[in-house]
């Protein structure tokens, strides 16, 4: 065994990498799997059938339950619990143990539940209870655990102003997405903003819906389609859109009914921070079809290195 292994600690496993470092009175099983470069500080443990990837720092205090799956680079911080009570009426899929994405941070002190999955390069704030699942490069933060920020995004900087004439759109860093300033007729009357197809809305429009009601703490959107563009202008309150292509991600926030943007297809889009008066008005190139959706991240990702 190539690790580093403190006097007190108990590692009956022998399926460990190369440079791991097993602290002070750590336990870990039989049937466990550890990575290269796995740290595991002091009090620590690993149950039966725990499957550890590569350059992994589990904290002091840590118990990882039984047939948990924990990534490479994920960092877990001190006394961070990983509870094996079911919790009725969550979205977590019962029993199963948690999924910890590569690269996903777990602050100290905070709690996951069964069943839950902490997506790729997400965030965990210390002292969080996450009772669902988490996507990936979210922030998510309390308790219940609420997305409150999407990691290494830029905040889009839409520089047009509302005016009464048509302004150029503005393109963003991430592939293909821009940004419509729609016009804006100041009258005593009431306000008014128009937009024409295939022209202010730069695709001819099959289908609309609309989101509202929408509780603050949710995330909705998180897909990507294959051949549909989307056209999203919050007519009411307002919303945050992140957008994605796996490379850049920049985050929007819609709070006029002027401010347009188009989302192409193969770009991952995500909703959130909606105020409780938000209505987002979304017009799409296709009619609804199940088979253009892309709901996984990790295929998303797969499909636009496979173009």
């Amino acid at each position: 065994m190539s690790a580093e292994l403190h006097l007190t600690a108990r590692c009956e496993t022998e399926r460990i990498g190369a440079g791991c470092t097993i602290g002070p009175f750590v336990f870990v099983a039989p049937t466990a799997e550890i990575g290269d470069g796995v740290c595991i500080d002091t009090h620590a443990s690993v149950a039966e059938g725990a499957r550890i990837g590569r350059n992994v720092h589990v904290g002091a205090g840590v118990h990882l339950p039984a047939g948990i799956v924990v990534e490479e680079e994920v960092k877990i911080g001190i006394c961070a619990a990983f509870s094996d009570t079911r919790i009725v009426g969550t979205k977590a899929s019962g029993d199963a143990p948690p999924v910890l994405r590569r690269g996903c941070r777990i602050g100290a002190n905070a709690t996951v539940f069964p069943g839950v999955t902490i997506g790729e390069g997400a965030v965990v704030d210390a002292g969080s209870v996450v009772r669902q699942s988490v996507s990936p490069h979210a922030i998510v933060a309390g308790d219940p655990a609420r997305v409150i920020g999407f990691g290494d995004t830029q905040e889009a900087v839409e520089s047009s102003r509302q005016g009464a004439g048509q302004v150029s759109p503005q393109s963003l860093r991430v592939e293909g997405v821009s940004v419509h300033e729609l016009p804006f007729i100041s009258d005593p009357r009431g306000n008014l903003t128009v937009g024409e197809m295939e022209r202010s809305v730069p695709f001819a429009v099959q289908r609309y819906f609309l989101t509202y009601d929408v509780p603050g703490a949710h995330v909705r959107g998180e897909h990507a389609h294959k051949r549909c563009h989307q056209f999203l202008t919050c007519v009411h309150g307002s919303c945050a859109v992140v957008v994605d292509d796996g490379t850049s991600r920049e985050e929007l926030v819609l709070d006029r009914a002027t401010l347009g943007l188009h989302v192409p297809p193969m770009v991952w889009a995500s909703e959130y921070k909606h105020s409780p008066d938000s209505v987002l008005l979304v017009l799409a190139s296709e009619y609804y079809d199940p088979e253009d959706y892309i709901r996984d991240y990790d295929e998303f990702l797969r499909c636009r290195k496979g173009r």
